[in-house]
Parts: C-alpha cells; sequence; structure tokens
C-alpha cells in the first residue's frame, strides 16, 4: 500500500486518518510533529498560592470567551 501524503492532509483529514489507522507509525509521527509545531512554546509555573489559582482561572475565563466571539 502507499502512503498518503500526510502534509497534503488537513489536520482534520490526519486526525482522521490516524484514528482509522492506529496502527500506522507514519501517520502518528506526521499528526504528532504538525500539532508540536503548531504549539505555543510558552510555558507556566504552576501557581503557587490560592490568589495566583484564581488568577489563572480568571485568565483561562478570558480567553475561552475570546475564543467564543472570533
Amino acid at each position: 500500500m502507499v502512503e498518503p501524503d500526510f502534509s497534503s492532509m488537513s489536520k482534520t483529514e490526519l486526525r482522521a486518518f490516524v484514528i482509522a489507522h492506529p496502527d500506522n507509525k507514519a501517520a502518528f509521527r506526521a499528526f504528532v510533529d504538525r500539532f508540536t509545531s503548531e504549539a505555543s512554546p510558552e510555558t507556566f509555573d504552576i501557581p503557587k498560592s490560592n490568589a495566583e489559582i484564581e488568577e489563572v482561572e480568571i485568565l483561562i475565563k478570558q480567553k475561552l470567551e475570546q475564543l467564543k466571539m472570533s
């Protein structure tokens, strides 16, 4: 069987292919590479106090609202 061109697939198509072919390691690597390359490199420390936890919750809620609006 000839491997499909994973680079020409949309994220949705690639995800569907990986789900339909769970033993295909090349497809899985392409899937992970695609999503890893598009992920934000930003990292955050674990909140150390209740105030920091509340601040993080507020930021998450704000981000979710922004995503709903777009």
